[in-house]
């Protein structure tokens, strides 16, 4: 499958799901690069300017919520989806609205081909 001109972040930092994410990614046509804190996935934000973020919300250094809060202040207009196994409202009403535009899928709810329909639909890409 040819690539397509589409750049994704994934900051988690659960090394077992994070391989499973590239594992379910890894024939997709478009490029990925990988972040296990907020710092450090705020930083690879600011360099890639990716077409679309996926996020934890509970990560080391800076939780999911602060970095997509840092990475709007910063001007980066990158779409968000929070993936966490956080499912209370106030977690999910707080990483809304750190954002505006996000989506919010809970990690336990869905199955791996769901998550990557969700970003080719976010990106547009049939």
């Amino acid at each position: 499958m040819d690539k397509i001109n589409k750049k994704i972040l994934i900051v988690e930092d659960d090394k077992d799901f994070l391989l499973i994410l590239r594992h379910s990614f890894a024939d997709q046509p478009f490029s990925i690069v990988y972040a296990e804190s907020g710092e450090e996935g705020l930083n690879l934000a600011k360099k890639e300017q990716p077409d679309l973020i996926i996020i934890d919300i509970i990560l080391p250094k800076m939780n999911g919520i602060d970095m997509a809060k840092k990475i709007r202040e910063e001007g980066i207009k990158s779409k968000i989806i929070f993936l966490t196994n956080l499912k209370d409202i106030e977690h999910i009403g707080e990483a809304i609205d750190a954002v505006g535009e996000a989506d919010y899928i809970v990690k336990s709810d869905v199955h791996m081909d769901a998550i990557v329909s969700r970003v080719r639909d976010h990106l547009k890409v049939e």
